[in-house]
């Protein structure tokens, strides 16, 4: 099964994992915490899924894309917005129609374990560069490297066993960004396994 596909028929009960809900607020947490005063940012939330991350921002910022290639994740989202009535959350599908080049330009790109499922890495942050205005900044979180237990055997969308985080920085860097600092921002716990989950920034040289 295809990655949007599986991630289309798990939409409706994604939010009824603790531990997705308990990462998105220790991400936003530790981005706020980091990025200090964020009110005035226009963000985009690549891989937004249901929107745990996107709606755990939103109050903080001025406005919140988030893009995600599943329908039927956007659909969660888009549920969402319409029953708190958020004016300043746009969900964006991502698709041929409508690629990451024309979602926008924003002040900070934000990911929450999207990361493990692209596999062209070095594109994606040249992309995330261009659509960054001055002195824009990313935060971006992913899994520590992993033995391929994280997830079951049948998911076949999974292109990285996590990352070495040095190795985030490295192509962060030669994207554009410097300022890079890391840090753990949640443990999943998982089959009485511990599976840290770091958060990288970094800021448009």
């Amino acid at each position: 099964m295809d990655g949007t596909r599986r991630f289309d028929q798990a939409a409706s009960t994604w939010d009824e994992d603790p531990g997705r809900v308990g990462l998105a607020r220790a991400v936003a947490e530790q981005i706020l915490q980091r990025l200090g005063q964020t009110s005035d940012l226009d963000v985009l939330d690549f891989g937004c899924g249901t929107g745990l991350l996107t709606l755990a921002l939103q109050p903080h910022v001025r406005s919140v894309t988030g893009a995600d290639s599943s329908a039927g994740m956007l659909g969660v989202l888009e549920q969402k917005v319409r029953a708190l009535r958020l004016e300043s959350v746009t969900p964006y599908l991502l698709d041929e129609a409508h690629p990451l080049a024309s979602a926008g330009s924003f002040d900070l790109i934000a990911s929450s374990m999207t990361l493990h499922h692209v596999r062209d890495l070095p594109a994606l942050f040249s992309e995330f560069r261009s659509l960054l205005r001055n002195g824009g900044r990313v935060a971006l979180a992913d899994l520590d490297q992993e033995d391929g237990t994280f997830h079951k055997p049948e998911v076949t969308d999974v292109h990285h066993l996590g990352f070495e985080r040095r190795d985030i920085r490295g192509l962060l860097s030669a994207a554009g960004f410097d300022d890079l600092q890391d840090a753990t921002a949640f443990v999943h716990r998982r089959s009485d396994r511990d599976y840290p989950v770091f958060l990288i920034t970094g800021r448009v040289v």
